[in-house]
């Protein structure tokens, strides 16, 4: 840390800004009298004409020539000039030492050597600093941080520079040659041994290099740079650059051949002399013996105190004539006028260049501010000289005012004459009427005429108070601005003993320095020290005023062109007697006599006008007093003569005081003795040593003509006066003595009458009066205003109503008005009723904010309204109760019984909406910060969990479950979370599905699989078991396209499952005309019965049936379907082919046409179809079964193909429709398989090949229309079309084909129970009567069970043992006993209790049913064998062993 610099200038508060109107500009005098009381507390203030007052520049300015003050900036400032004027003492003692002073350097700061020995003095002398070791403290206090070992180098600093000095100024170094004189030689030799002082000390000694001292200006030249011209360039990017070395300040040296010999023995000089110090008294040592230069006196430069190491190269000076030549006085400070005279224009382009130079930038684009700042920088430093100059106080009487004048050089256009004669034209305001200085006889240059002003870039006017203490008005006619500082009058004194206190050396040598305009000191030294300060800054057309006793000064920004003249009006009267006893204490000369002007009014007191006699009055009643009292005072000194003296025909030169300068008018003393020389009778001891009877009283009045001419003036001023004391009377009274309005008008009526001129107590009874009646109105609107309040509408307030401080205020100002109102108790009353309104509602609003509330804030509210006044609380009360109603809002919102869902973030949002327009409050505040954290973390928990849902790929449930408990607590209404919740939830029961399925070790169905499979898509959950039902499900579809390519034929409409299925519906047309069977299939247990109806139908059986037993039973029920369905087909086909029907009417084939050419018959649906129109049998004469494309469903494969699907399909372990098709399909094919057997064995196997080609199914068209279609039994028939409806290639369904055609089979006695299958050609009659019987039995068998199943639905039977197809099995097995010998057992109660299936499904419940197996006799459950009961009472029903057994004796 270096020393602490200069702080930066902080600029003073603004003073005022006026800006009068017309009528208020025309009369100056008027206008400063009517802004005087606002004005005069700042001390000075700016007047802005009206924007159309531009007075003509009159100057000639080609005559202006004039030679400017040079100033020099470090100069001006006080404490800055104390530095320097010290820096110049210790360069003078070292420079009369011979030496050069080199002002050292500390942490790269220039050491502060005025301020190091002060510190030093303050803490004691240099001795008690080191013995008690106060250097560091001394450094800390000069701004150096502590820790560097400072302290140590401001000592040696201060020992080498400061300390010879200080030994000189106390006359120790004087001690030597008083000791040379009572001494002994001896003891002197002894005691002055040479010692290391000098080394200690380290100065430097160095030969001068110029003859003569120079100003302060030259001093510190070397190692610094400094400006000693002009300026120093200002570079925006860097500060003022100042080279950072040792500063040297060295005074002028002789000349190299001008150096004398430094050796006595080089001097001519008396034998005695010789070698002689006069210190020591011996003459030994000669080279180290110095010859002072100014008195020839030698000294051994041991016995010098402080002694020196080496003799100087230079001029050197013993102790004696340096004490001579410091002690002379130092001559007293003032400005330098510049060598060259400079005109206006060339002045002009001098400033610019230095402005320009020195900011590096236009000079119209220089910031008032940094100009400031920039300004009081270099004043208060002494590294940097800049000097301007400034051409100040040129008088306008030689070269012209810049306003025009009449009769003066300047032509004035017509439109511009109204400024010869306007009251703000300086050469006019200082000698109009209200202007006392109109009574001096003289002019007064730069008082009563103005003085011009000149100025640049930094020139400036120091701290000063005009003369006399007077008015002063500056006009600032073109330029760049002009910065002004002010004081007021009553801080005059305050700051003059500021400066004193701060720089007392100035004072010292000059007691009057603030009047030679000549220091200036910074204004926030001044303002930290308590002086109030004010600026401002003048621009071009603009005036400012200074008012009596306060000092001003400031500097220019710019080039400018400036006016200022004095004035002073009937105020300023005692300030001017004031003044002149000032003047007489500080030994200053007056401009002009005070007693003189007031006598010249006194002598025209006819012409006076009432205020200002009034005035005259009392000054000349002090002065006459003041007057005797010294008349008398001189006459008991003994002073017996007295003359009659005109001092008036003197100049005011030649009359002044001989001892404190005062401008002598009434009387003065006088001695013979000193001719032309008197003293005023303050200071009559000191006129001279004569007697005092010597002395003559010089008077210009004697005290007779005095008293006459105030009672001139005082009978002028008597009716004023009267009339000023009843209007002081009345405006002082108090309480109950006040006056009415009415009193205070008679008084303005009575000055009207009389004519009484303006004046300040005129002013002021208008002024009460105007406020009396202004009061008056405002109070009477009040009171109206608060009876009306009725009648009025809105709540809004008038800009023009009064706010509670303002009335409190009001009314206080009516109790304080001179004059009384009638309005002011009603108005108090109004102002309490009001005050206790407003403690009402300040004790609400100090509560917090609650529901309950809101009526009695609205109660308020309406109260307030009925005030005509501004409340301040009315909008507090609104706020508060939006503020109710939205916290209101709030509850209600989160009340889970209003509102269960909660809080959903649309609500909060708006919620937060109009929660932001509220007014702050603590209460809505928590609420609000509440929802904003509730909103964040709703919106953050939304956003997660939107997240979570889309994430691909989807995330665990862990994860999700995880994000659930974070939710759960938070009171809102969450969409994506409850979505999350759901999907959670979802994600559980999948996966217990999923866990149920695995661990229950069933069989899967497909339709199960593939939804779960798509719920597990539905649901954005990593679900570990959906790869594996993946897998299984892609394995499904595998198997159904295998088992298509292995059914399907190619472009097939059908279906795999329409293929493996059953045919629900045969034919196109049978569709239509189909009934649909109703009624209910029977099922095991407690499940209801199914409906099926069409395919879709029985698919949704299959895949909603929980077993395969379930799948087969209803497969057994579509079986039953498609052969009622396909028989009634073939009946309508073949019907439509007998020989009587109308063949040119029938519709047949796929083209639906009438038959022709060559035909061909299917031989499942006997439907007749054109051999062109389809395609026949590869092998016309090769017996096989032709079916149409219709039949056609399928490729028909083997067997073996079938079995192996169905392998793969149990390996897979999934149940599906098709599955479930085809596996019905194989237990089918194989029941048939062993039936067609049987046939085929009944059948002679002799047939020739020739004999089965006759029953070609080529038809060929007959005239009449028909068609021979050969018919079988109907037995064999439907074993035939069951054959052919198989979607399976078995080799039985072509032998049984061809068999059929070869005729009937041989009779056997081991085959007689096959009789039904006989074919009616070849059977017997009797046979053929037993086959149509028992055809006729079995539809009536089946008539009389859908009968009664429709009769009994719904009914319980008695036993949970039934048994099922009891007619057809009666009849079965009555054939079977007429056939064959072998008898049946009856079943014993035992096998009847128990199902002998392998895989028993034990089934319970109210309904179970049986079947019984034709071979074995044994019964079993129809849901454990899959036998549905149609198909039971249709056909006979063998077990799965008998059926093994059977197939094993086939083969």
């Amino acid at each position: 840390m270096t020393q602490r610099g200069p702080a930066e200038f902080t600029p003073p508060p603004e003073c005022p800004v006026f800006e009068p109107s017309w009528e208020e500009f025309a009369d100056p005098f008027a206008f400063i009298n009517k802004i005087r009381p606002i004005a005069e507390k700042t001390g000075i203030c700016k007047v802005r004409p009206p924007p159309d007052w531009q007075p003509p520049f009159a100057c000639d300015v080609d005559r202006l020539h004039f030679t400017p003050r040079i100033q020099r900036l470090n100069e001006l400032e006080a404490q800055t000039r104390v530095k320097l004027n010290f820096l110049d003492q210790i360069a003078k003692f070292w420079e009369l030492q011979g030496c050069t002073l080199k002002i050292p350097h500390v942490e790269r700061k220039i050491l502060d050597l005025y301020q190091l020995n002060r510190l030093v003095a303050e803490e004691g002398g240099f001795d008690l600093v080191c013995r008690e070791r106060r250097w560091t403290k001394i450094a800390m206090t000069m701004g150096f941080a502590p820790g560097k070992a400072v302290g140590s180098h401001l000592r040696a600093h201060y020992e080498r520079v400061l300390y010879p000095y200080h030994l000189f100024h106390s006359g120790t170094n004087l001690l030597c040659l008083q000791k040379a004189s009572v001494d002994d030689v001896n003891d002197k030799d002894k005691e002055y041994k040479p010692h290391d002082l000098l080394q200690r000390q380290n100065i430097h000694v160095q030969p001068c290099d110029m003859s003569a001292p120079a100003r302060r200006a030259k001093r510190m030249k070397t190692e610094v740079n400094v400006n000693t011209l002009t300026h120093t360039p200002l570079k925006w990017a860097k500060k003022l650059y100042v080279k950072q070395e040792p500063v040297e300040i060295k005074e002028i040296n002789p000349e190299p051949e001008k150096c004398k010999s430094r050796y006595k023995k080089n001097i001519p000089l008396p034998p005695v002399d010789l070698y002689v110090c006069l210190v020591c008294g011996k003459g030994n040592d000669e080279d180290r013996l110095l010859l002072c230069d100014g008195c020839d006196d030698s000294y051994h430069t041991f016995c010098l105190i402080p002694p020196l190491s080496d003799v100087p190269k230079g001029d050197w000076r013993c102790p004696k004539c340096l004490a001579q030549e410091c002690s002379k006085p130092q001559e007293a400070f003032g400005f330098e006028q510049a060598c060259r005279d400079y005109s206006l224009k060339s002045f002009g382009e001098m400033a610019d260049s230095f402005k320009s130079d020195y900011f590096n930038m236009p000079v119209h684009m220089v910031p008032t501010e940094l100009v400031e700042k920039e300004f009081w920088r270099l004043v208060g430093t002494i590294e940097e000289d800049v000097t301007v100059e400034y051409g100040a106080d040129i008088a306008s009487k030689e070269f012209g005012s810049g306003f025009p004048i009449k009769g003066g050089k300047f032509k004035v256009a017509p439109h511009d004459e109204k400024y010869l004669q306007c009251g703000w034209n300086l050469n006019n305001m200082a000698m109009m009427t209200p202007s006392v200085l109109t009574h001096i006889t003289a002019d007064i240059c730069g008082m009563t005429l103005p003085w011009l002003y000149v100025g640049m870039c930094f020139s400036s006017f120091c701290w000063h108070i005009e003369d006399h203490w007077s008015y002063s008005i500056n006009y600032l006619h073109w330029g760049e601005p002009k910065t002004w500082y002010g004081a007021p009058g009553f801080a005059a004194e305050q700051l003059e003993a500021v400066m004193k206190k701060l720089a007392p050396e100035l004072f010292e040598s000059q007691p009057d320095l603030l009047h030679q305009l000549v220091t200036i000191m910074n204004p926030n030294t001044l303002m930290a020290h308590g002086v109030p300060i004010y600026r401002t800054n003048q621009c071009a057309g603009e005036f400012v005023i200074t008012f009596p006793r306060s000092y001003h000064s400031g500097f220019n920004q710019g080039f400018n062109f400036a006016e200022a003249v004095n004035f002073c009006t009937v105020d300023w009267m005692p300030l001017g007697r004031q003044c002149v006893d000032h003047y007489r204490l500080l030994h200053r000369y007056c401009v002009f006599s005070h007693d003189e002007m007031v006598c010249n009014m006194a002598m025209k007191a006819g012409s006076l006008d009432v205020v200002l006699a009034s005035a005259v009055q009392k000054d000349m009643r002090v002065m006459i007093k003041e007057e005797r009292e010294l008349r008398d005072k001189v006459r008991k000194m003994g002073v017996v003569q007295c003359e009659l003296f005109e001092y008036d025909l003197l100049a005011d030169d030649e009359r002044q005081c001989v001892k404190c300068r005062t401008t002598c008018y009434l009387s003065a003393l006088t001695c013979p003795c000193r001719p032309g020389v008197q003293v005023c009778l303050h200071h009559a001891h000191d006129l001279c040593s004569c007697p005092v009877s010597n002395y003559t009283l010089n008077y210009r009045f004697t005290l007779d003509d005095l008293y006459p001419m105030m009672n001139a003036v005082q009978q002028r001023a008597e009716s004023y006066d009267e009339w000023a004391a009843r209007v002081t009377e009345v405006m002082e009274a108090k309480l109950d003595k006040k006056r009415n309005v009415t009193v205070f008008r008679a008084l303005l009526g009575e000055s009207d009458e009389k004519s009484f001129p303006e004046n300040d107590l005129l002013r002021q009874l208008r002024l009460v009066t105007q406020d009396a009646e202004k009061c008056s109105s405002v109070a009477q609107r009040l009171l109206n205003g608060k009876r009306q309040t009725r009648y009025r509408t809105g709540g809004g307030n008038s800009p023009n109503q009064l706010t509670v401080e303002e009335m409190r205020s009001f009314v206080r100002q009516l109790y304080n008005l001179p004059c009384s109102l009638t309005q002011a108790p009603l108005l108090k009353d109004l102002l309490n009723s009001i005050e206790d309104f407003q403690q009402h509602s300040e004790k609400l609003l100090s509560d917090e904010v609650s529901a309950d509330s809101v009526s009695e804030i609205e109660s308020l509210l309406e109260e307030g309204s009925q005030f005509d006044v501004f409340l301040p609380e009315l909008p507090l009360l609104r706020e508060r109760l939006e503020q109710t109603r939205w916290l209101t809002g709030v509850q209600q919102a989160e009340d889970l019984v209003s509102n269960p869902c909660g809080l959903s973030l649309d609500s909060m949002r708006r919620l937060i909406d109009r929660g932001v327009g509220l007014t702050p409050h603590p209460s809505t505040e928590r609420t609000m910060a509440r929802l904003q954290e509730l909103l964040t973390i709703s919106e953050e928990m939304e956003e997660k969990a939107q997240a979570l849902l889309k994430a691909r790929p989807p995330e665990s449930l862990e994860t999700l479950s995880s994000m659930l408990t974070q939710i759960d607590g938070v009171p809102a209404y969450l969409p994506n979370c409850l979505l999350l919740q759901d999907t959670v939830n979802r994600a559980k029961e999948w996966l217990q599905e999923a866990e149920d399925l695995q661990v229950g070790g069933q069989t899967l169905v497909l339709s199960s699989l593939s939804d779960m499979v798509l719920r597990a898509h539905a649901i954005p959950v990593r679900l570990e078991p959906l790869d594996q039902l993946e897998v299984l499900v892609s394995e499904v579809q595998a198997w159904k396209e295998s088992a298509a390519k292995t059914f399907l034929i190619k472009n097939s409409p059908f279906t795999l499952f329409e293929v493996l299925c059953p045919r629900w519906e045969v034919g196109s047309s049978l569709k239509k005309k189909m009934r649909k069977v109703k009624g209910e299939c029977v099922s095991s247990g407690k499940k209801k019965l199914v409906k099926l109806d069409s395919m879709s139908d029985v698919e949704r059986a299959l895949s909603d049936s929980k077993d395969s037993a379930s799948a087969m039973f209803t497969l057994a029920e579509v079986r039953l379907k498609e052969q009622e369905s396909l028989c009634s087909l073939r009946a309508a086909n073949e019907s439509k082919l007998l020989p009587t029907a109308d063949c040119a009417a029938l519709r047949v084939c796929v083209c639906q046409k009438p038959p022709m050419g060559a035909m061909l018959q299917c031989e499942l649906c006997r439907d007749a179809f054109h051999s062109v129109c389809v395609r026949g049998p590869s092998d016309p004469l090769d017996p096989e079964a032709w079916l149409c494309p219709l039949c056609l469903r399928s490729t028909k494969p083997s067997l073996d193909k079938i079995q192996t699907l169905l392998s793969s399909l149990q390996r897979i372990r999934v149940r599906l429709p098709e599955g479930d098709a085809l596996r019905y399909m194989i237990e089918r094919a194989g029941s048939w398989q062993r039936r067609a057997r049987e046939v085929i064995d009944s059948y002679d196997h002799s047939l020739t090949s020739q004999d089965c080609r006759r029953a070609s199914p080529t038809l060929s068209h007959r005239t009449t229309g028909c068609i021979y279609v050969p018919g079988l039994s109907s037995e064999l028939e439907e074993l035939m079309v069951e054959g052919l409806l198989l979607q399976v290639s078995l080799p039985e369904t072509q032998q049984l084909y061809r068999l059929l055609l070869s005729g009937p089979p041989t009779t056997n006695t081991s085959h007689t129970e096959h009789a039904p299958y006989l074919t009616p050609e070849h059977s017997s009659p009797q046979r053929e009567r037993d086959a149509i019987t028992s055809a006729e039995k079995k539809a009536k068998r089946r008539m009389n069970r859908e009968e009664t199943e429709i009769r009994d639905r719904g009914i319980k039977p008695k036993s949970k043992k039934q048994r099922m197809g009891t007619e057809k099995r009666r009849e079965r097995k009555e054939a079977s006993v007429s056939a064959s010998d072998v008898s049946q057992s009856e079943d014993s109660e035992e096998d009847m209790t128990q199902c002998p299936a392998e895989n028993c499904l034990q089934p319970e419940g109210e309904e179970v049913y049986w079947v019984q197996c034709d071979c074995c006799n044994r019964w079993f459950h129809m849901i454990c064998v899959g036998v549905s009961a149609e198909l039971a009472a249709k056909e006979d029903y063998m077990c799965v062993t008998c059926s093994t057994t059977n197939a094993g004796r086939r083969k």
